[in-house]
């Protein structure tokens, strides 16, 4: 092989590398989140369960904060505990808040679940949802929250435009 056949190869081979980081780094096109509201007959609470990409919302934090967060940490869960119940919350008829208590977290390389609930209170208690969680960081953040009351489920879409829905 030649100098020149070495460096075109050297060259094609470079070429085909950053292509493919460059896919892998834009492969994360959609930002979803997901959120399961249920009524707990046993514990008569409403338990809700959201779940995030992971690198949305280290991106997040990143962007809000100028910092690097580990979300084992206590006191960094709690700056995330703060910005979730402003962003998400339940309203009764009355438009007063449904109070929600943080019960905790899991964290793994992909992603990121929340664990709330409302104690003593069924979710039929509930007239507004919003749920705007990212949405203020990612214009294209979708998130869906499913409704499981009396054996049916009935999902929900948010959007930018769409922060708050009737709950019923």
């Amino acid at each position: 092989m030649t100098l020149r056949g070495f460096k075109t190869l050297c060259l094609a081979l470079l070429l085909c590398v950053s292509t493919a980081v460059s896919n892998n780094a834009s492969a994360h096109r959609f930002h979803f989140g997901m959120t399961d509201i249920s009524y707990n007959e046993r514990t008569g609470s409403t338990e809700i369960v959201h779940t995030y990409t992971a690198h949305d919302i280290d991106a997040l934090l990143l962007n809000l904060y100028q910092r690097q967060f580990d979300l084992s940490d206590p006191e960094d869960q709690d700056v995330l505990r703060q910005y979730v119940e402003r962003q998400f919350w339940l309203a009764a008829p009355d438009g007063k808040r449904l109070p929600p208590k943080w019960i905790g977290m899991t964290v793994d390389a992909n992603s990121v679940v929340i664990y709330q609930e409302i104690e003593n209170t069924p979710l039929a208690r509930a007239a507004t949802i919003r749920q705007g969680v990212l949405i203020d960081f990612l214009p294209e953040q979708v998130n869906t929250v499913n409704l499981g009351a009396g054996g049916t489920v009935r999902s929900l879409t948010f959007t930018r435009q769409v922060l708050e829905q009737p709950a019923q």
